[in-house]
């Protein structure tokens, strides 16, 4: 077989195609967990004292700031994204777990107690400590994020303090700063869905403190 009639047997190994290019899925996470922590805040804040159950966050901890959020977390790790999928994959587990104890560790030891309480100051510490370090990280995105994770690192200390101390009055304190954080989370939830769209209105993230 000549040369020519060899490279006319062998098939071509075609390169492969790349991969499709996805959109942000950061703006999702950020309204995910901005809304279920909202409807959480409001709880501990006593917004829905006397005309609420307190639990309406339950099922959206679960659908949507925990499956949703985790999903984006997995879409950033498509993104190569590592802040955006440590960030949305951990709290999307932060509120399934949350969910989880909620409806089946807590009833067992009873509703308000004590021990319940510790058991929330625990997770809060725990989280306290994986948002130390994410806040720190969070210099190099953008402004609006450093927010997120400023109110949030806020929001968390307090709470612990509170349930760790059996304080409603820290815990009420812990339920307004996550308001904030909400209202924080959304707008730049907000702000990546305007940039995004690449339209006329634009919303401004804010430059990296350092870059």
């Amino acid at each position: 077989m000549s040369v020519s009639e060899h490279r006319e047997a062998t098939p071509e190994v075609q390169p492969a195609a790349a991969a499709a290019p996805i959109a942000d899925p950061g703006p999702l996470g950020l309204a995910a967990f901005a809304l279920t922590t909202f409807l959480l805040s409001a709880a501990n804040a006593h917004w829905m004292t006397g005309n609420a159950t307190g639990s309406a966050w339950l099922g959206y901890a679960l659908a949507y700031g925990g499956i949703i959020q985790l999903l984006a977390g997995m879409w950033e790790f498509r993104n190569r994204n590592v802040f955006g999928a440590t960030a949305f994959s951990t709290y999307g587990g932060f509120w399934i777990g949350l969910f989880l104890w909620a409806r089946f560790v807590a009833p067992i030891g009873g509703t308000g107690n004590a021990f319940d309480n510790h058991d929330l100051a625990w997770i809060l510490l725990a989280f306290a400590i994986f948002n130390t370090y994410m806040l720190l990280m969070s210099v190099q995105v953008n402004l609006a994020v450093f927010g997120v994770f400023l109110t949030l690192e806020l929001t968390e200390i307090f709470l612990a303090i509170g349930f760790f101390t059996n304080s409603a009055g820290l815990v009420q304190a812990g339920g307004y700063i996550g308001l904030v954080t909400a209202l924080t989370a959304w707008y730049a939830s907000a702000a990546g869905v305007s940039n995004g769209i690449g339209g006329k209105i634009r919303l401004p993230a804010g430059k990296a403190l350092i870059s």
